[in-house]
């Protein structure tokens, strides 16, 4: 998270994005994108930012041009850059190094809660036009991401599914009888948190879509939404746009149902596959 590092460092300096770029004689943009995580970090540049911002300790210049070396360091994802747009790939990055992941979908089961068959007939619907071989490779990165949340280290994540999402079928009885168990035995993992929000509740608090936060676990760095679009996704991280988002997953965890009745929804909806 070097990119919200420097962020941090330039804005309790003054500075704009602007000034910052002149210094290293680059446009605003590219700063943007650097705090955004959007672009490979060069050494000088990094050197040159943390001397304007007046980072003049030792230990703290060196933890942060380690974290250079680290950001440029290419994830295991990055292998699967030809069949995933390059706005997801960052995404996959950030929810890597998150310690908390807080999500609210509509349409489908989360990414990271879904069987493979599932997901696959997800992409066959989405991505009609897609060879074989790209959805089994987006398949397999789907099931690769779902590896971190049963080790010792993994996140806490507490998902809320509107009901429409566990109720419509995807792939026919067979694969959604498969989804439900298998959501119905993640749940009860200790890092795992699910609540369903019913049809009952008419309107809510999300009535806007679907969004992710992602909280991690350096106390000066901010949190990110994401928010996915048909053809790209917004990343926000200023405390004026991600509050709107976090005080509605709050009020999304109050009025869904609790992890026991979740249960009791999943196992009605199996007797009636």
């Amino acid at each position: 998270m070097l990119g919200a590092s420097l962020r941090r460092l330039r804005e309790e300096v003054g500075l704009t994005r602007e000034v910052a770029g002149f210094h290293i004689r680059a446009s605003e943009s590219k700063i943007s994108r650097m705090e955004l995580g959007r672009v490979g970090f060069k050494t000088r540049d990094v050197e040159d930012l943390l001397t304007l911002y007046g980072v003049n300790d030792d230990a703290e210049r060196r933890a942060l041009l380690e974290m250079v070396r680290e950001a440029n360091t290419p994830g295991w994802w990055h292998k699967f850059g030809d069949v995933l747009p390059a706005w997801f790939v960052t995404y996959i990055g950030l929810e890597e190094a998150a310690s908390v992941i807080r999500t609210y979908e509509v349409q489908f089961v989360p990414g990271l809660l879904q069987t493979a068959r599932y997901a696959r007939s997800v992409f066959q619907l989405g991505q009609p036009d897609a060879s074989e071989d790209e959805i089994e490779e987006r398949v397999h990165v789907r099931m690769q991401r779902q590896e971190r949340l049963t080790r010792k280290d993994g996140p806490r994540l507490w998902a809320v599914v509107d009901e429409a999402a566990i109720k419509r079928p995807i792939g026919g009885p067979e694969i959604m009888r498969e989804q439900l168990r298998h959501l119905r035995d993640v749940s009860s993992l200790p890092n795992i948190t699910l609540q369903v929000m019913p049809f009952r509740f008419g309107m809510h608090a999300a009535e806007g879509g679907a969004f992710t936060i992602l909280r991690f676990p350096e106390s000066d760095l901010s949190d990110v939404v994401y928010v996915e679009q048909l053809w790209g996704a917004l990343y926000l991280d200023k405390r004026e746009d991600i509050d709107p988002y976090l005080t509605a997953m709050e009020q999304l965890c109050v009025e869904s149902t609790t992890p026991g009745l979740t249960t009791e929804i999943l196992d009605a909806l199996l007797e009636g596959l």
